[in-house]
């Protein structure tokens, strides 16, 4: 079981260069291809208002693609869906958005090796990682452990939420308004 600490992000992290988050207990998804926004947000449960805000201030960012300013789109992958999720449970039960950002940042380093068995456990202030029922168990006969996420169960909601909606390919430089713009522009 590991409390989730604060640590500064590395230079890698920062320009997007950072492993994967999440790896072991996914579905294999075409890396090239991804969900908008709006699809990104209904999965996860958000607003697409809180959405592009975790997107700016690097919170959770797209990993198939960033905006490119003015008419491009981001495009969501599946792990990022499922952590966008994991952030929004965690507000639910009224963690604060710097301890979350430090344990995204956290979950991030840390070698996940069987997410289905990984529960997020909080006392409240800070947020724990706990890979075995032994720890899940130890945390809780301490008294620390207030609540649990078994993110598990987390990735099968995601799965199931995104069942009936369509990737779009990365290479598509322009979203829809772009596309829109363009066809009027010609006409």
């Amino acid at each position: 079981m590991a409390e989730l600490t604060r640590e500064t992000p590395s230079e890698d992290s920062r320009y997007g260069l950072d492993p994967v988050l999440f790896t072991d207990g996914l579905p294999t998804l075409d890396e090239t291809a991804g969900y908008r926004g709006t699809v990104a947000a209904k999965a996860a449960g958000i607003s697409y208002r809180q959405l592009d805000y975790w997107a700016r201030t690097q919170l959770v960012e797209p990993t198939v693609r960033g905006a490119a300013g003015s008419g491009s789109q981001r495009l969501y992958g599946f792990r990022d869906i499922l952590v966008l999720k994991l952030v929004k449970r965690l507000l639910d039960t009224g963690i604060s958005l710097q301890q979350i950002r430090v344990a995204v940042e956290q979950l991030r380093t840390s070698g996940i090796n069987d997410l289905a068995q990984t529960t997020l456990m909080s006392d409240g202030a800070s947020v724990y990682l706990c890979t075995s029922d032994e720890e899940v168990i130890d945390l809780v006969s301490q008294g620390q452990g207030v609540f649990g996420i078994a993110v598990g169960k987390v990735l099968r909601e995601v799965e199931s939420n995104l069942v009936d909606f369509e990737t779009a390919p990365a290479e598509d430089a322009q979203d829809e308004l772009a596309a829109r713009r363009a066809a009027r522009a010609a006409s």
